[in-house]
């Protein structure tokens, strides 16, 4: 199959003919109609967390069930299908509680999964490695989904929808009329602004340098845009909020800058949600005496907190019904051949997001 590797990190991917595997018990394989490109890949690709090479990336993906492994029962060949990278056992503690995200059992193969022309393994990336022709997972992260779902916007569902409206919904459950405040409007954080505008949230204030991101943030839900590179965005906060700052306040931007700018903005009783995945090394200081006064709450939401057996199907029905934006989200689609213009679009700030579309 055809996929593109990445054989050294801040380097442009490779395409390459890779061989995969057959699915063991409880694994499918997918033949992959699209994955979209999340922020998370670039900051891989360009080294942000370090890793072992060569690798295989891409977690964002849609595509149609070509085969079945020994043990599954739920899926079937021809099945549409959303592919994440959340892996989960459905019984060990956190799974008994409904954190499927945090899992805590091994859930690795035991053998090479991926291998080149030369013989040598290929790592599946974030359980992956969607940036493929076909891919082969774990029958828990897959979902089925209606066949006349266009696949490129349901790729979207895997990470950026359910990262960015999860956090709002599962992890923060913002009740209506809370004012909030998103920090970040790329996939994630436009997700994040959907969230708050489908839950009811009033205000609803997008954060971001870009402009064009702004605009889009209004045509998903916001109330209020504010670019801090024009305007003081504490007092711009205060002013819509009658000066006590945002109920809920989420970072969807995984820089140091956007972190502090978040804690900056959060009301007395107030819930700081750290959404995007920054780099290995991104520090914040807090002054906690001043958390514990005000009685604010900081969470982290990984993956939105989602449940995907029981979440993702809703999501689709608010698709369908015209609640949950989608095709809005997609900027360009490329073939694969064209990955790497894809990732530098995205880079530059130019994408909501781009997407890799296969035959």
């Amino acid at each position: 199959m055809k996929a593109a590797v990445l054989r050294e990190f801040g380097k442009p991917l490779v395409i390459e003919e890779l061989e995969i595997g057959a699915p063991q018990a409880g694994e499918i394989k997918v033949k992959m109609a699209a994955c979209a490109i999340c922020h998370s890949d670039i900051i891989y690709a360009d080294g942000g967390w370090g890793g072992t090479l060569p690798l295989l990336l891409g977690h964002e993906a849609a595509g149609v069930i070509s085969e079945v492994g020994p043990g599954v029962t739920r899926l079937n060949v021809g099945d549409h299908v959303v592919v994440t990278l959340i892996k989960s056992c459905g019984h060990c503690y956190y799974c008994d509680q409904g954190h499927f995200t945090s899992c805590e059992t091994d859930l690795s193969r035991g053998e090479s999964l991926l291998k080149d022309g030369s013989g040598d393994e290929v790592l599946q990336g974030l359980n992956t490695g969607a940036f493929a022709e076909e891919v082969v997972v774990d029958q828990s992260q897959v979902v089925v989904i209606p066949k006349d779902i266009p696949l490129d916007s349901a790729s979207l569902l895997a990470c950026g929808v359910i990262t960015g409206l999860g956090a709002v919904t599962n992890t923060a459950e913002v009740p209506a009329g809370s004012s909030v405040v998103v920090i970040g409007c790329g996939g994630v954080g436009l997700n994040s602004v959907q969230g708050a505008a489908i839950s009811g949230a009033h205000p609803v204030i997008a954060i971001d340098l870009n402009d064009g991101k702004l605009e889009a943030a209004q045509d998903f839900g916001a109330t209020h845009a504010i670019n801090p590179k024009r305007d003081n965005a504490v007092e711009a906060v205060q002013a819509v909020t009658n000066g006590r700052g945002a109920d809920y306040v989420f970072v969807a931007a995984g820089s140091g800058p956007a972190i502090d700018q978040g804690l900056e903005l959060v009301a007395p009783t107030g819930t700081f949600v750290m959404v995007g995945m920054p780099p290995t090394g991104v520090m914040t200081e807090v002054e906690m005496s001043n958390i514990a006064a005000a009685s604010q709450t900081i969470k982290g939401s990984k993956m939105g907190s989602i449940r995907l057996q029981t979440d993702l199907p809703r999501l689709v029905e608010m698709y369908q019904s015209g609640r949950l934006k989608l095709d809005e989200l997609i900027t360009g689609r490329y073939p694969l051949e064209q990955i790497n213009e894809a990732i530098e679009s995205a880079k530059k700030g130019e994408a909501l997001r781009n997407v890799i579309v296969f035959d």
